[in-house]
């Protein structure tokens, strides 16, 4: 049974996308970048297997009126693609209303195929690099990293 290893989530996040969000915080992570802004989540263990049902549970139950959608960061949430992958089915599926957004330190050229990113709104790509942090750009964390509008809806 394919599983995700979630370490936790942010009820009401204004920082990993626009208006309120809920971010649901992947455990695992193989760039171990300098300066990470979380990293307590790039060790593989820890966090909590669980299945797209349960993730799909946890979400639904911690979604509000104003809640305009959903953010998988980490960790690295595409260094799980395939558990990822059925999450965001099952997200897509049962709450269309919700904008998906998918934090990686992958950059999009490397994971362009996976099928996770058929059910992804917007991708913020690259690893954080220490040498560009700048906190005056929106939704990231230094320079390299892009926002990618997947969808037209983005």
């Amino acid at each position: 049974m394919i599983k995700l290893r979630v370490s936790g989530i942010a009820k009401e996040s204004v920082v990993d996308g626009p208006g309120f969000r809920l971010a649901v915080f992947t455990q695992g992570c193989p760039r171990h970048c300098p300066g990470c802004h979380n990293p307590d989540l790039i060790p593989a263990r820890g966090g909590r297997e669980m299945t797209p049902e349960e993730v799909l549970d946890m979400i639904g139950k911690n979604i509000t009126p104003l809640t305009a959608g959903i953010t998988f960061s980490g960790g690295d949430p595409l260094m799980q693609a395939e558990a990822l992958n059925a999450v965001l089915r099952r997200v897509r599926e049962e709450l269309p209303q919700l904008n998906i957004w998918v934090y990686t330190g992958y950059v999009y050229e490397e994971v362009k195929d996976l099928p996770a990113l058929e059910y992804v709104d917007v991708l913020v790509d690259g690893p954080y690099v220490e040498g560009e942090r700048d906190i005056s750009l929106p939704f990231r964390g230094s320079a390299n990293q892009r926002i990618i509008h997947l969808s037209r809806d983005a």
